[in-house]
């Protein structure tokens, strides 16, 4: 039986679809994925993210652990600051992207993937073994809530005890919103402005009605894990277990910034990304758009427009409800990566044309 969060019965309450998520009850809609999609961009949109995982790792040498078991350096981020990271294989293969916040000197917080949790967990441990450093699970002690679009700080900032304009992207701060006590952070998945509420699973209903109340004159709608998912592509965020996956290395997904070489001690899977580094990738991560109607779905083939051979693969695809037609991302041999690249996608036997472009295929406007 799937897992609920303690927003369940809030969720049924609004009428949501529901849909099993790496072994949780979530919600996939309330109303329409598109307008769901379209309130995030053009107002405000809450998410019930309580699925995600939560590791909590803490100790004199937790920043040294760190460096050693992921692709990034966590001993150099502020106090207060986040970074995304990456858990990597031996083989230099992605077991899951992760968002690390330093919450404390000597204190971290890991956030996984729901359906890699107990993976990062594991390996987590097995990897700071003979570091002065202490790890536990604390996914049951935290639930998590998003207010994510272009209204999103006006929403926290009525209800928050700090100067949230001031919040700096990719921050994290402890705060009380609601009365409640609360890990306020400034980040996202969607390619807006928004905050990720850390919150005791006993308080997670007062603050999604608080921040629901407070957020009815700006437009706030509460949005599922659909709207989510095009939100995320039209932004070019790359998703695990899609553009993501183990047999990919961050340098096929175009990430390879967020591997720091040269730390002291090394890392898991240094010299397998080394070697991807110096020999360059075999394939790249590409977006495409088409003027077709019909979007690319994950696993559709690529092919080349002269010989029809196949030579990549869709990762992700969907119709932008922001742009008005297809989108998607794939993997393609690094001479195909070239924006105005022109391709076939093999869409159900149909033949259908499409242009390799820049990701991502939004912006945000500043």
């Amino acid at each position: 039986m799937s897992k609920q969060t303690p927003l369940h019965d809030i969720h049924a309450e609004l009428g949501a679809s529901f849909t099993d998520f790496a072994g949780w009850s979530m919600p996939l809609r309330y109303t329409s994925e598109l307008a769901e999609h379209h309130a995030v961009r053009t107002s405000a949109g809450i998410f019930d993210l309580t699925h995600m995982g939560e590791i909590e790792l803490s100790g004199p040498e937790a920043g040294r652990a760190l460096d050693h078991a992921l692709v990034g350096q966590p001993s150099k981020i502020a106090v207060g600051r986040a970074r995304y990271s990456m858990l990597v294989h031996e083989t230099g293969g992605v077991l899951d992207d992760l968002v690390v916040y330093r919450l404390a000197e000597d204190r971290y917080l890991i956030v996984a993937n729901a359906s890699n949790a107990v993976i990062v967990f594991s390996c987590l441990r097995d990897r700071i073994d003979g570091y002065a450093a202490t790890i536990r699970d604390a996914s049951d002690e935290w639930a998590l809530l998003a207010v994510q679009g272009p209204n999103s700080a006006a929403i926290i900032g009525e209800l928050a005890d700090v100067d949230v304009p001031s919040l700096k992207y990719y921050s994290v701060d402890p705060a009380r919103l609601a009365e409640r006590d609360v890990l306020l952070a400034r980040t996202g998945y969607t390619g807006e402005d928004g905050f990720e509420v850390y919150c005791r699973p006993q308080d997670a209903a007062a603050l999604w009605r608080a921040i629901s109340a407070a957020g009815a004159r700006h437009a706030l709608v509460p949005c599922g894990l659909a709207c989510r998912d095009t939100l995320r592509l039209e932004a070019g965020m790359p998703l695990y277990g899609q553009e993501l996956t183990v047999r990919t290395t961050p340098f096929e997904a175009g990430l390879g910034r967020v591997v720091a070489f040269g730390k002291p001690g090394g890392f898991v899977g240094e010299a397998a990304l080394a070697a991807r580094r110096d020999e360059g990738p075999a394939r790249v991560l590409v977006g495409l758009t088409s003027t077709g109607r019909r979007a690319p779905r994950t696993g559709y083939a690529v092919l080349d427009p002269d010989t029809g051979e196949r030579i990549g693969e869709i990762t992700s695809g969907a119709l932008s409800p922001t742009l008005g037609h297809p989108v998607a991302m794939a993997y393609l041999p690094p001479d195909r990566n070239e924006p105005g690249t022109e391709v076939l996608v093999d869409i159900r036997g149909s033949k259908q044309q499409a242009t390799v472009v820049q990701l991502p295929f939004y912006r945000r406007q500043a």
